[in-house]
């Protein structure tokens, strides 16, 4: 026979309707809040595995501020070099327009007025800056603006060569900049001649690649360098490389005025008195800043004299190589625009797949965590019903005493 004091009768049912109460107030919990799990103790697998995701969704979050800011700085960029191009298609026409034989010297002032604006336009484009406040095109130094005019009132670029990249993902990085020096002042420019000694008032004119294959060839595969270019006691035009390599020149003869061609290069030497020690140069695979280029036609149109042979044969030249130049600066902002494709490109695949796994993520932690309204409604009336049975079945015993029977 069990002996049950009156303390244990109260003390079990005050257990009993505590138990009772809690779940009461989980399942009311887990109503208010439309979570399953609020605390660990609710579900300890489930909790773990929240955990985790909840650690998934916040390194993909992380990575999707990433991409959207790779997504700004190249959009950005691809439209800064967007407008450079229509500038530079401008100053184009500008130049072809100044080729014109029959233009006055008022004219040739006023096209240089003209392109003075865009060259200044082409630098305020070079100089975008991004929303936090930084040059696009300085590379490392956001701070330093990127193209600014020296002492002499030229354009020079000011930045580093550094381009930065971000993580859009693990493992997967993406450039988001690119330095100005190798978009606006590494430039191919045009072949051209100069004279090194000219002691006899010759000149040299009309220099233009006519066979770039033949110049390749010339160079066997190395870097192409400089051709030196002299005329000898017998009038036979000579060719030599920077290191002494002898190249044929067609047609060998001098003929004052008349072209000659040597490793694919086009040439012509007026003037020049036979017996002479005058000396050429044609300058090959030089590198030239877009701004040096239009600096030079706009100093080319408001000081050449075309009074005289050497003067015309200079400013045609000018013109002839400010359109090759102009042309290599608008390929090179049009490749570096098919290269920003590529990344951005590539940043729209990675933003897909994060908004992918975000979904997957989200959905495996709403089914552990999110709660069943129905089954918890149902389980709150019942929890209700059976704390209300206990309450009153205790108030029933709770009157109960052995007093009552003596």
């Amino acid at each position: 026979m069990i002996r049950i004091s009156s303390q244990q009768v109260f003390s079990n049912g005050i257990n009993r309707m505590q138990e009772l109460n809690s779940n009461l107030n989980n399942t009311q919990q887990q109503i208010s809040t439309g979570k399953r799990v609020n605390k660990p103790s609710d579900d300890p697998v489930a909790a773990a595995r929240i955990l985790k995701l909840d650690q998934e969704l916040s390194r993909v979050k992380t990575y999707e501020r990433n991409a959207n800011l790779a997504d700004n700085r190249l959009s950005q960029e691809e439209n800064a070099l967007t407008s450079a191009v229509d500038v530079i298609q401008r100053i184009r026409e500008l130049t072809v327009q100044a080729g014109n034989g029959a233009l006055s010297p008022n004219d040739r002032r006023s096209i240089s007025s003209e392109l003075k604006e865009r060259l200044g336009q082409l630098a305020n484009i070079g100089n975008t800056r991004d929303a936090s406040g930084e040059y696009i095109f300085s590379g490392f130094q956001g701070s330093v603006q990127a193209f600014q005019k020296n002492a002499a009132g030229m354009y020079e670029y000011n930045g580093d060569e550094g381009q930065r990249v971000l993580e859009i993902d693990d493992g997967v990085t993406v450039p988001i900049s690119d330095n100005g020096k190798d978009i606006f002042m590494s430039v191919p420019a045009a072949i051209t001649g100069e004279y090194t000694t000219n002691a006899s008032g010759g000149f040299i004119s009309g220099v233009n690649l006519v066979n770039e294959a033949a110049l390749n060839a010339a160079y066997s595969g190395s870097f192409p360098d400089d051709i030196t270019i002299t005329v000898d006691a017998a009038n036979n035009i000579q060719a030599q490389d920077s290191l002494g390599n002898i190249l044929p020149v067609t047609p060998a003869t001098y003929e004052s005025g008349e072209p000659f061609v040597v490793a694919g290069i086009e040439a012509t030497i007026s003037g020049m008195a036979l017996g002479s020690t005058d000396v050429f140069t044609l300058k090959v695979n030089e590198k030239q800043s877009v701004f040096g280029t239009i600096e030079n036609l706009i100093s080319g149109l408001e000081s050449l004299d075309k009074g005289t042979p050497e003067g015309r044969a200079q400013y045609d030249d000018m013109v002839a190589q400010s359109l090759v130049n102009l042309d290599n600066a608008q390929e090179s902002f049009i490749l570096k625009q098919t290269e920003l494709g590529g990344r951005m490109n590539a940043v729209e695949s990675t933003k897909s797949f994060l908004a992918d796994s975000s979904v997957y993520s989200n959905e495996i932690r709403s089914q552990l965590q999110d709660v069943d309204y129905a089954e918890a409604i149902s389980n709150l009336s019942f929890q209700s019903f059976v704390l209300q049975a206990a309450q009153q079945s205790f108030a029933q015993v709770s009157q109960l005493s052995l007093f009552d029977r003596l």
